[in-house]
């Protein structure tokens, strides 16, 4: 299935149904009262999340939705149906903007969660409902509200408890592979990776989800190579797996560069909790490793692991610090949901 992340689409929930003027005519009751019903209310539009989704791919092709109208009311009393409603099935993730782009209007986090997005208009009253002591035979009745309609953004910023990040060619895609059953493409150039990829990683017994995004460029928080939409995609991550290729010339500018575009990016990836590995140590005498191993650390100021996801040295360490700084997150976000506070990404 082709991914997606983000699309613009038209959604209008239904107009309410209009009320009826009618009155009970029989045959030995000639001046029978009013009886018109009532409109149906139109439907609403809603957005649930499917948990088997991780693709917008379905909204590309259909842009319009548009929920049923309300049924008018009728003759002796009878008020119309209610108008059926538009569900939107979306992957877990999914953030819902308005036309602007902008103005934040929902976050599908939660598993089997349901919001509505354009709400229908309610059902006119029919004639019944106007009768009074000074007006025994009302002749009106109301017309149904209009529904809600609005241009909507869908953006999805895939749920994953770690991120890799690293330079093009940092071998992110190699790595992913190793410790899950993701099956990225892998070839020995740049830009291999055209879009993100999500495997689920098991160690010691336990299991985490990982996402390895495209590899990023000078300017990707502004865009550069679709830099910013991709980063979007580990905003909710609990922990950074930085990949830098040890075979490459300069690995401190290669650190310098992506800890810039973190930075310059924000929406708190830049103090994330950040695991530095020189990547691609198979490739490597071991007195080269260690020598450009000495050279991260100083250049980070921070320890460096030796990594290679092609013969899986170091690997397994990896993991097991990733799932320590992941149940730290977790644990801060059960921690300020406790308390009421908004949770981390």
């Amino acid at each position: 299935m082709r991914f997606l992340d983000q699309a613009k689409i038209y959604v209008k929930a239904g107009s309410g149904g209009a009320g009826c003027v009618s009155f009970r005519r029989e045959k030995y009751i000639p001046r029978g009262g009013p009886n018109g019903g009532d409109g149906g209310d139109g439907g609403d539009v809603l957005a649930e999340v499917d948990e088997g989704l991780n693709t917008l791919i379905d909204f590309r092709y259909k842009q319009h939705f548009k929920a049923k109208r309300g049924t008018h009311g009728m003759g002796s009393n009878r008020s119309g149906a209610n108008g059926a409603d538009v569900v939107l099935k979306l992957p877990q993730g999914t953030q819902i903007f308005a036309e602007d782009g902008e103005t934040l209007l929902a976050d599908l986090k939660e598993p089997d969660q349901t919001i509505v997005i354009a709400r229908g208009g309610r059902g006119g009253q029919g004639n019944a409902r106007f009768k009074s002591s000074t007006n025994q035979a009302p002749r009106f009745a109301q017309d149904g509200e209009e529904g809600e309609e609005r241009w909507i953004w869908l953006r999805l910023k895939l749920l994953a408890d770690a991120g890799l990040v690293g330079l093009p060619n940092a071998g992110k895609s190699t790595f992913l592979a190793a410790v899950s059953r993701a099956k990225p493409k892998i070839a020995d150039y740049p830009f291999t990776t055209l879009e993100p990829k999500l495997g689920t990683v098991v160690i010691d017994d336990d299991s985490f989800v990982i996402a390895d995004i495209p590899g990023l460029i000078e300017g990707a928080h502004e865009g550069a190579g679709l830099g910013d939409r991709f980063l979007g995609h580990i905003e909710r991550s609990g922990v950074l797996i930085h990949l830098v290729d040890g075979t490459a010339e300069d690995i401190e500018e290669a650190y310098r560069t992506i800890r810039h575009e973190l930075e310059a990016y924000g929406h708190g990836l830049e103090s994330r909790p950040e695991i530095l590995c020189l990547n691609k140590s198979d490739a490597l005498t071991k007195d080269v490793a260690d020598e450009r191993r000495a050279r991260l650390e100083a250049a980070a100021g921070k320890a460096v692991l030796v990594t290679s996801g092609a013969s899986g040295l170091g690997v397994k360490d990896v993991l097991r610090t990733a799932w320590q700084e992941i149940q730290r997150a977790r644990k801060r976000r059960i921690d300020l949901d406790d308390d009421g506070d908004e949770m981390l990404p």
